[in-house]
């Protein structure tokens, strides 16, 4: 289904009708940026899912079309100061979950992945490579989304973590997929089952993150990252497409995890989805510089 198609348009940022996420294109470095902000919270809207997944195939559709030049990067960042993502959309998880809407459930987590899938496989073109740019905390899906890049460059300072066994529940969308190919299988379910945040700077000495920049230079970061690899590129893509073989990252895996958490979700007391909405709360409105100055273990279980 998520395979791409010469299909949509050649980036043009002037002409879209985004709302939620930015794009444009650097025709000197060959780097497609892409910046997040939804609304009414940095998360993971049905309209920010659409609108990443849309900007997939327009930038599939340009490395496609001999006419237009060429694409080598794709960036994912976020312009919401201080957060990359947020992740799900808890207040949809939880009325849907009190509902037991199995289906609409379904739906946003296949709305989750497609968009995760194609980034984490560089848009199934062999000349691509993801990047995804942290510069502040990215939870739950939001985290998923930054470990889908082929290279996670994080600021120092960001908080990345998975809060979702506070609920009572997992991260499905990719987290032990993505997290286990980077850190080992074993290292990644601590990691999810203590629910805490961890600092950029821990993330990179584990192997998670790819590059550390210093606060406010993330964007300087990936130019660097850029420049120096243009000397070595073509034995860099090889060896990206050797780990592919060696440890490949499927559409029908995603899919099956997912199922397991749908299942899990359904299951899920009152008092469960009332921690969840709590969580929301410290993340909006009244509570929401408590997330962005909570120390690394804020959410330990």
């Amino acid at each position: 289904m998520v395979h791409l198609q010469a299909v949509g348009t050649t980036l043009q940022p002037q002409q879209n009708a985004n709302t939620q996420l930015t794009t444009y294109f650097d025709p000197h470095s060959q780097v497609a940026w892409g910046y997040m902000h939804s609304e009414p919270r940095p998360c993971f809207t049905p309209t920010l899912l659409q609108e990443l997944l849309s900007w997939c195939h327009d930038v599939a559709a340009q490395i496609d079309d001999p006419d237009q030049t060429d694409v080598r990067y794709m960036v994912t960042a976020s312009s919401c100061p201080g957060v990359f993502n947020y992740g799900g959309d808890l207040n949809r998880f939880a009325e849907l979950i009190l509902a037991g809407d199995r289906d609409r459930l379904s739906q946003y987590a296949q709305a989750c992945i497609e968009p995760l899938y194609l980034n984490a496989v560089h848009l199934n073109r062999p000349g691509l490579k993801s990047i995804t740019l942290v510069q502040g905390d990215a939870l739950g899906g939001g985290f998923e989304c930054a470990l889908s890049g082929n290279v996670l460059i994080a600021e120092r300072g960001a908080k990345l973590g998975f809060p979702e066994i506070l609920f009572n529940l997992f991260p499905g969308m990719g987290a032990l997929s993505l997290l286990g190919r980077r850190v080992g299988y074993q290292k990644a379910e601590q990691m999810i089952l203590s629910g805490r945040l961890y600092l950029a700077e821990e993330l990179y000495a584990l192997g998670a993150v790819d590059v550390l920049a210093e606060p406010g230079m993330g964007e300087m970061a990936v130019h660097d990252y850029i420049r120096r690899e243009t000397r070595s590129r073509n034995g860099a893509l090889a060896l990206r497409s050797a780990r592919d073989e060696i440890q490949p990252i499927t559409y029908s895996e995603l899919m099956r995890v997912s199922d397991i958490w749908v299942d899990a979700a359904l299951r899920l007391e009152t008092k469960d989805v009332r921690m969840m909405e709590r969580l929301v709360n410290r993340q909006t409105g009244k509570s929401e510089t408590d997330i962005a100055t909570a120390p690394s273990n804020a959410f330990g279980a």
